[in-house]
């Protein structure tokens, strides 16, 4: 089995293109079969070479290695134009010296479709006075001269597919200026690359039948296709920019690891057999099978990813995410660059932050009271948590300060301090965790509070315990 991913270097690599290649990749990869990279870069006008350096980026960032390649269609062009000339010599196409303006105003007046009138014109000039006006230099398309009944297929993911012949114009294969038209492109290189099964968007359906036509003409084996569902928008329109971010790399600076991004986009349009959701990369190729891709398009849903992603944070290891978490605190004002710096401390605080985080940046979001100890309270938790009853509150930060100074600072005796006293005061838990979260760390959630002391330790915590109760008591 060989596949192949080919997107076009004209934009980014977006959600739709990766999922494309996500599937390819997990075929090839169930099947012990190839992955080939084929860019498809014959529209001179729209390639930028920073686009093909996002798609490979792209790729390899999602782990989508692929075994042959980056090809360049461009590379092919020479191949291209020896299959049109065959095509012309089989009188399987036709050289289409016609002026665009003149068909379609004759087709216009006469209620034609415009490729009525190209063949009409064709049908006149006989293949002799053809090659005399090319030859003299007259500019001329080459056309696929489309044959009588219907093309037929069977795509993976549609079963029996039929498009009548009639609807079919006689395509361009190659243009006025010699290059090469992207049907018989694809065709010539999916032949040269010995590609057996092509797997791409819905969108690509209606090149199908003209594909299929010009591998019968060329007498070239016809891979298997299978054209997988959309992607749509929560309003079940296509998936665009209008919906938010749709390149791939705008997911990686957000702080999505590639490994929910693969798991979510697996899940769009496909489904393991059973109630699975979180699934790692080795249970997604051990799962794949094309027979399970859905015939209804998917809708893109951002907090699946999120919950995702968070499930992904959770299980992964410790010291893979300090690097990603590190870089974004370079950019955060305050931090402290010593504890940052800090491999077992750091360790330790995204220890207790990655379980409650969704993306890399809420990791980063929440470290901000333990890197540095400028950060902001929230007002909601101040006013509920401090202000509601200063008198009484300031008695109980009195009686955790007094406890938690004669405290061992480990997470089960500070457990065991705090709530020996609650039950001592003939009060909840709560009435001392909620004042000491909000001293802690400003928030009204957090981590585990007794983790929390421990990362941010004896010294800094008592001190902040100290001004909080400060500001508790002015009046």
């Amino acid at each position: 089995m060989r596949v192949r991913f080919a997107p076009s270097p004209t934009g980014y690599l977006h959600v739709g293109g990766a999922r494309t290649a996500l599937f390819n990749w997990l075929l090839a990869r169930k099947e012990g079969g190839a992955l080939v990279l084929r860019i498809e870069d014959t529209d001179r006008a729209r390639n930028r070479d920073e686009h093909t350096e996002a798609i490979l980026h792209g790729l390899s960032w999602l782990g989508l290695d692929w075994d042959e390649g980056p090809l360049f269609q461009s590379e092919g062009v020479a191949r291209h134009r020896r299959d049109v000339l065959r095509l012309l010599a089989e009188g399987k196409a036709y050289r289409d010296f016609s002026d665009p303006e003149s068909v379609k105003a004759e087709a216009a007046a006469r209620g034609v479709h415009p490729s009525k009138v190209v063949r009409e014109r064709a049908v006149v000039v006989d293949e002799g006075e053809a090659e005399r006006r090319a030859a003299a230099g007259e500019p001329f398309a080459v056309r696929f001269r489309v044959p009588d009944g219907e093309t037929s297929f069977v795509d993976l993911v549609h079963g029996k597919v039929r498009f009548a012949n009639d609807d079919i114009d006689d395509l361009v294969i190659l243009r006025s200026d010699g290059t090469p038209v992207y049907n018989l492109a694809v065709v010539s290189d999916d032949h040269a690359h010995g590609i057996t099964h092509v797997i791409r968007g819905d969108d690509h359906l209606s090149n199908t039948p003209k594909q299929v036509l010009l591998y019968r003409a060329l007498e070239y084996p016809e891979p298997v296709f299978g054209h997988v569902p959309l992607i749509l928008g929560a309003d079940g329109k296509r998936l665009s920019k209008r919906h938010g971010a749709t390149a791939v790399g705008d997911y990686e600076a957000q702080g999505i690891l590639p490994e929910a991004m693969v798991n979510f986009l697996a899940l769009l349009g496909w489904n393991p057999g059973d109630e699975r959701e979180v699934m790692t990369r080795s249970e997604l190729v051990d799962a794949f099978t094309p027979e399970r891709i859905l015939k209804k398009s998917s809708v893109f849903d951002l907090e699946k990813l999120a919950w995702l992603n968070g499930r992904h944070l959770a299980a992964r290891a410790t010291a893979t995410l300090l690097p990603l978490v590190r870089e974004r605190l370079a950019a955060r004002t305050g931090s402290d660059p010593a504890r940052v710096a800090d491999d077992a401390w750091m360790s330790a605080l995204v220890d207790i932050l990655k379980v409650r985080a969704r993306t890399v940046d809420d990791i980063a979001e929440q470290a901000g009271p333990f890197v540095g100890d400028e950060f902001p309270f929230d007002e909601g938790a101040v006013a509920k948590h401090w202000y509601k009853d200063r008198e009484a509150t300031a008695a109980y930060m009195e009686r955790t300060l007094a406890a938690l100074r004669a405290c061992e600072w480990d997470a089960d005796a500070l457990e065991e301090a705090v709530r020996g006293l609650a039950s001592e005061m003939g009060v909840g838990a709560g009435k001392l965790i909620h004042p000491l979260r909000v001293a802690l760390t400003g928030q009204a959630a957090s981590p585990g509070i007794f983790d929390v002391l421990v990362v941010l330790g004896r010294k800094r915590s008592l001190a902040r315990l100290e001004n909080a109760l400060g500001r508790v008591r002015v009046t």
